[in-house]
């Protein structure tokens, strides 16, 4: 069988998850210009995508047009209008394989998401690294007949940023330090009250940016930045698109297990990941980072971890596990990884 020259890739959701198709997509692209890919996602990931070569995105407009079996149906009918020869399905869920059923005919490989071994990693069964989201990625494409190095990424340059991005941050000279302090789960998020602290001791050093999405998740960063010199508050400030240009000039990314991590991770930008109750073996490190770039909440006082993959399992006793992790070690970390 011949390579597909086009391939429909779908992905719909969640951020961090559509994000780590980004270094995947970008290493396929580079290493065979030949193949022209259209990304099949929410229309705000949209900016994710936008300068890699060979890759449009198709709108799945999943509340609306797309919505339930004849939406699905319809966008089935609009997606074979692009003549594609190939589906990578990377999401593997209901949504995508009802699309994949009125899609007959054409040459299907999904994602293998390895649940029986996350399975057994948080029943305790098997402690161990398991397969990147990255590589399972990257498998998927392997099975079209493209066998993607992900070894030697390349990532895109520093985005310029406009006037009013300047205007709201500043032209000081000292280095850039994004911060994300929440998380979908609380037990994926590091504390307030111990982020604040280190916020506090970062902001005597660095240019403090704050990250986050909402009106409550703003409203608590106004506060940081209102209380202290050289923080900066992007909530609900600017566009994703905005957000993505300012994330490409930090010189290091604080994050929880989440999208805000991956983001950064996308575009080149060092990452220090804070854990929980869940754990970098399920395979969501941050692209092109190691465990060296991570800190853990401590296994032998709360051995349950990972209690679950996504952090939406808290066992009673386990919303203290991230205070294991001190804002002195954070500060250390970081520290480390910027020399």
């Amino acid at each position: 069988m011949p390579k597909p020259k086009h391939i429909l890739v779908i992905r719909l959701s969640a951020m961090g998850d559509v994000a780590m198709t980004v270094p995947v997509l970008r290493a396929l692209t580079s290493q065979y210009p030949e193949v022209q890919l259209t990304v099949l996602t929410k229309p705000f990931f949209k900016p994710f995508f936008r300068d890699i070569p060979n890759v449009q995105v198709f709108e799945a407009k999943i509340n609306s047009a797309h919505k339930g079996v004849f939406g699905l149906w319809k966008l089935s009918r609009e997606l074979k209008a692009l003549r594609f020869d190939a589906i990578a399905d990377l999401h593997n869920v209901l949504r995508s394989n009802i699309l994949k059923f009125f899609c007959f005919g054409k040459q299907v490989v999904q994602i293998d998401k390895g649940r029986q071994d996350k399975k057994a990693l948080v029943n305790g069964n098997a402690f161990k690294q398991l397969k990147t989201t990255h590589q399972r990625y990257a498998d998927v494409f392997e099975k079209l007949g493209y066998n993607i190095d992900l070894k030697t990424p390349a990532f895109p340059e520093k985005s310029n940023l406009e006037p009013s991005v300047h205007t709201r941050i500043g032209t000081d000279s000292k280095l850039w330090i994004g911060i994300a302090p929440f998380a979908a789960f609380e037990g994926k998020m590091y504390p307030l009250d111990l982020m604040e602290r280190v916020i506090e001791t970062l902001s005597k050093t660095y240019k403090v940016i704050l990250f986050g999405a909402g009106d409550k998740e703003a409203e608590t960063l106004e506060e940081f930045a209102n209380q202290y010199d050289n923080v900066v508050n992007l909530a609900g400030q600017f566009t994703l698109k905005e957000e993505l240009d300012v994330i490409s000039n930090l010189d290091l990314m604080l994050a929880m297990d989440s999208g805000n991590a991956h983001l950064a991770a996308m575009l080149g930008v060092k990452v220090l990941t804070i854990w929980g109750v869940t754990h970098p073996y399920a395979g969501f490190l941050p692209f092109n980072h190691t465990m060296a770039s991570a800190l853990l909440a401590d296994r032998t006082q709360f051995p349950k971890i990972p209690t679950s993959v996504y952090g939406n399992a808290l066992p009673e006793g386990y919303q203290n596990a991230m205070r294991t992790i001190t804002p002195e070690q954070i500060i250390d970390k970081i520290t480390e990884l910027l020399k």
